[in-house]
């Protein structure tokens, strides 16, 4: 395949027919979809790639964090409170889990770490509220499980958003928006709070919003091989010490 859009996450490429062609893509960073405004050209590559799974990880997080955010932000009172279950096993969570599967084929190690381990996060998620939840005790120790589960993934989350700043502010915005629902989450189960939940329900809204914005973006860009939605540049600059070849 001659050329390829580069993905809303960075990876490296491997060429074994040009070993020359793979040092230059790891030099550069291996950038894949529009990965900044700054660099919407198209990425020459010598061998055939899987599409992009960014855009699609992207949009099964939006859409299952939305559904469970509504809920916790008291936005969806008349319904079952159980809309989001189905799609925390089904999009959520596996789909998600396939695109961080299809970023290892990429070489993608932000991408695979992230949409593995949150496809992972919804998958077990669903899982305790199915088998652990209706056991539980009281209301409130199901509660302060929920606040131990969310201070876990938002430490995870917290090295995650740093690096998020060597992708793009899109990117960034989703890692960073997340990071607060998490912790917001985490202090409302833990200590009881239902203001605090709440808070934290709302900041899922703008987090799924965010995640949205970056799939779109993800798919127009990779469509015209240019910038149709900006997703804007890294916000830091991290120089590695030297370069790895596998």
């Amino acid at each position: 395949m001659g050329k390829r859009k580069s993905p809303a996450y960075p990876g490296a490429s491997l060429a074994a027919a040009d070993s020359a062609a793979v040092v230059a893509a790891i030099q550069t960073g291996g950038k894949l979809l529009s990965t900044t405004d700054d660099a919407p050209a198209t990425v020459t590559q010598t061998i055939a790639l899987i599409a992009d799974p960014a855009p699609l990880g992207l949009a099964a997080f939006a859409l299952t964090t939305f559904l469970l955010s509504v809920i916790n932000a008291g936005w969806a009172k008349s319904s079952t409170g159980s809309d989001w279950l189905g799609y925390a096993f089904a999009y959520g969570g596996l789909v998600q889990l396939l695109a961080g599967m299809w970023e290892f084929k990429n070489r993608n190690v932000f991408g695979s770490t992230a949409f593995s381990s949150y496809g992972a996060f919804w998958i077990g998620l669903g899982l305790w509220a199915v088998l652990v939840a209706p056991h539980a005790l009281s209301a409130g120790a199901a509660n302060k499980d929920l606040g131990w589960i969310l201070l876990a993934f938002a430490i995870f989350n917290t090295y995650m958003l740093i690096f998020s700043t060597q992708v793009n502010a899109a990117i960034f915005a989703v890692f960073l928006t997340l990071e607060l629902t998490e912790i917001f989450l985490a202090i409302g189960g833990l200590a009881g709070n239902a203001n605090i939940t709440k808070i934290g329900g709302i900041i899922g809204i703008i987090t799924a919003a965010a995640a949205w914005y970056a799939s779109a973006a993800g798919v127009i860009n990779g469509m015209k091989g240019g910038i149709v939605l900006p997703v804007g540049r890294p916000l830091l600059s991290m120089k590695a010490q030297s370069v790895l070849v596998p």
